[in-house]
Order: structure tokens, then sequence, then C-alpha cells
């Protein structure tokens, strides 16, 4: 039905196939297994929230990612794709589309870009249980949009909004692939591309303006620690969609 996200282990009409994970250190995994560690009734009651990130790939083949303002009350400063959460009767597209233009200023008119779905992703905030209880708990459904714009053309239209976003990227392949080789929690994958940029160029935004600078190509390979603050950093989940991403390139080649 319109306005509802239903999950099923088994199908049902009009109901899409779809790969859901959890990182291996998923906080609702540890505490089902160490139930000293229950949650206060007034988290409980949150219950489980909805929400939508979008990969946006160019026909130059870039992604982009924003790297999310300090002041966010969850994963401040990580680098995400565009995203939030699904209001009452709104479709995942709509949502996606409207969270990136709220974020990055940009619309993507009708005919310009097709759509589907990579995955959906477990995320909860703190995302392990050294930083704390869970405060968040979300499904996110993770969105391919294939723009016919280069990335030139779109960030010709960029108009970030600082109070979300402190920073954006359009990452190449290369950089993307090395990204979605590093697993938080675990070893590296290993498989990655051997020759990296030192740097990247990336776009940051003060006090109302943007520049332009370059940031070592190893923030983004960064995994989140497993105690202690978190990290300037690309998010797990958007390692899980890159992953999908990188086996959708393949299997069109």
């Amino acid at each position: 039905d319109r306005g509802r996200f239903l999950l099923s282990d088994a199908a049902f009409p009009g109901s899409t196939t779809a790969l859901l994970k959890r990182p291996s250190f998923c906080p609702a995994k540890r505490l089902g297994e160490q139930p000293e560690l229950a949650l206060p009734a007034e988290l409980r009651g949150r219950g489980v929230a909805a929400g939508v990130a979008v990969l946006l790939q160019t026909s130059t083949g870039r992604i982009l990612l924003t790297r999310r303002a300090g002041t966010l009350s969850i994963f401040p400063n990580v680098w995400v794709p565009p995203g939030g959460h699904v209001e009452p009767d709104e479709e995942l597209l709509d949502v996606g589309l409207r969270e990136l233009e709220e974020e990055t200023g940009l619309h993507l008119a009708a005919g310009t870009f097709s759509c589907r779905m990579l995955g959906l992703w477990e995320s909860i905030y703190p995302p392990m249980l050294s930083q704390g209880l869970p405060r968040r708990h979300h499904i996110v459904a993770y969105l391919l949009l294939l723009s016919t714009e280069s990335h030139e053309q779109l960030e010709a239209r960029m108009c970030p909004s600082e109070s979300e976003v402190s920073a954006y990227a359009w990452l190449e392949p290369p950089v993307l692939e090395a990204i979605a080789a590093t697993e938080d929690g675990a070893e590296s994958l290993g498989n990655g591309p051997s020759m990296l940029p030192a740097t990247v160029g990336i776009t940051e935004l003060s006090n109302g303006s943007s520049s332009t600078t370059q940031l070592p190509t190893s923030t983004f390979l960064n995994t989140a620690p497993a105690e202690g603050e978190d990290v300037e950093r690309v998010s797990t989940g958007t390692k899980f969609a890159l992953r999908l991403w990188l086996e959708s390139l393949r299997e069109q080649g």
C-alpha cells in the first residue's frame, strides 16, 4: 500500500526482491546476544524507521557523496549519499529525489534519469555498542539513479544546504572501488585498485560559501573504530551499496 514500507521473506503482490543486510557488529544483533543490555522503554518505543539514500551516477561514471554536517545528531562528519526519512504517503523514489534536492539543490527532471533498487541496509546509531545504546534505528533503501547528465552539468546546479552538508565530492570508479574494498569490523576485502591518487578533490561549505580543496584519499578509506569517538569516513551502509553497484557494473560489462 502507498505510504507503507513492508518487509517480508515471502513475495506478495507488488513486492520487489532486494538484499537486506546489516554489519557484523550491528548493535541489534549484539543486544540479542546480551539481554543484560536491554534498551530502556523510551528507546524501544521508537520502533524502526524507513529511510532512502540515492547513489547518483553521472553519465561520466562518477558518484556523488556528501559529508554530513558536524552539527547533525546522527553520523556527523560521515560521508554518505544524499538521503533521509520516508514521510507518510511517500514512495521511495519520491523520498530520494526530495532529499537529493533538499541537501544538494539538484532537481532531476523526469526523463533525465532512470532508477533501480540496489539493496536494503539495517542502520543503527551509534553504530557500535561500545559507543552507547542505540538511539536511532532505520532500514535504509539504497536506490541507484542513473543520470543522463555529466558531473560537470550537475555541478553547475549544485546549491547544497550547509545545515545538512559540510562537503561533497564527485568520486571516480577507482576510488569508489577502493572504498568498497574496506570493511568495517573486519579485515580489508583486499580487492581494491592498487594505484590511487594521494588526494581527492572535494568542495567544502563554510559560512555560506564554498571552496574546492584536496582531501587525502586515505580519509575515504577509514574504517569505523571499534571503540571511542567516530572518525571521518564513508558509512558502512554506503560501502554495502557501492559493492552492489560495482557488481551491477560487472554484470553489464
